[in-house]
């Protein structure tokens, strides 16, 4: 679907003019800084992930940025679902860009309630979240874990969505990412998300020799898990014919193709929007046009998926 624009690209039908999109948790609290990432150059936008009622998360120091990514133990605080599906609501007066909404329950069930709380503010996806490392089900693992907790998530959130698409964000932490995004095409997704944070991990501050984060551990993003996202991106479209949103470690063109060439649609970016600002959107987006240049290519879609070639 390239046209005139070689970035051109889609997911589940949703239209973008790029494979970038602004990940979970980095400006997606308010519809202004989610516009911010849409000015810059990102192709859509996700909302932090919301839950049923407002979450304070975590207290501080939540975050803690490292030489190659983030140590980070919010703990998907948020103001709530009807607040957010409120900045939906703005940020869909004020800009065209494809808005995604990202969700999370405490229960299997509670996914469902706030799947239909937030399609009544019409996202363009909903996103999924059963793979936070830092907020685990009543079981002791995250939800993203087990088969069958994948299984009746994404057939709930299905129900409860309508006509919007769904894609589940998996998370490493599992026997196989593969399987998880087997099980989750065979319940009705309509594409996956992958990685998330992994771990958690931990730093201990010599001076004090106290664990730096208030939480003790928290998820880690960044550069250091590219390799990881990689791995799982070429995994899962090994299992799966339906679109991959990749996502982890991304702060270059170069990171960008690779989960591409593994067989992602789009590329999400997060802590590098942390590290850097929004500028990141349109300096990987030139990457990307000037390697299908270099490449003689007229379209993204030449290059999707071209690891896999024998």
């Amino acid at each position: 679907m390239s046209g005139t624009n070689p970035l051109a690209t889609g997911i589940a039908g949703v239209r973008m003019e790029s494979p970038l999109v602004l990940a979970s948790g980095i400006l997606g609290v308010t519809a202004a800084t989610l516009g911010m990432a849409a000015d810059a150059g990102a192709a859509a936008v996700t909302v932090k992930t919301c839950g049923m009622v407002p979450r304070k998360g975590h207290p501080g120091p939540a975050i803690l940025p490292l030489q190659h990514g983030m140590l980070n133990a919010v703990g998907l605080s948020n103001p709530g679902v009807d607040a957010v599906a409120e900045e939906i609501r703005e940020f869909r007066r004020i800009r065209r860009c494809p808005v995604f909404a990202s969700i999370f329950g405490r229960t299997v069930p509670e996914f469902g309630e706030v799947a239909a709380h937030i399609a009544r503010c019409d996202p363009d996806l909903i996103e999924v979240n059963v793979s936070c490392p830092n907020v685990e089900s009543e079981f002791g693992l995250p939800f993203g874990a087990d088969l069958e907790s994948v299984a009746a998530i994404t057939r709930i959130v299905k129900t409860a969505a309508g006509s919007i698409p769904v894609s589940v964000k998996l998370t490493i932490h599992c026997p196989s990412i593969a399987r998880m995004a087997k099980v989750a095409e065979a319940n009705g997704a309509d594409a996956v998300t992958a990685i998330n944070t992994v771990g958690p991990g931990m730093l201990i501050d010599v001076g004090c020799g106290r664990p730096v984060l208030s939480n003790l551990e928290g998820g880690l993003s960044g550069p250091a898990i590219l390799p990881l996202a990689v791995r799982a991106v070429y995994r899962i479209r090994e299992a799966v014919s339906i679109p991959i949103i990749g996502t982890g470690g991304v702060a270059s063109a170069e990171d960008a193709l690779q989960l591409i060439m593994a067989g992602a649609t789009a590329v999400a970016v997060g802590t590098a929007i942390h590290r850097e600002g929004v500028g990141v959107f349109g300096r990987i987006r030139q990457g990307l046009l000037d390697h299908l240049a270099e490449q003689g290519r007229d379209s993204i879609d030449a290059i999707r998926g071209c690891a896999h070639a024998r």
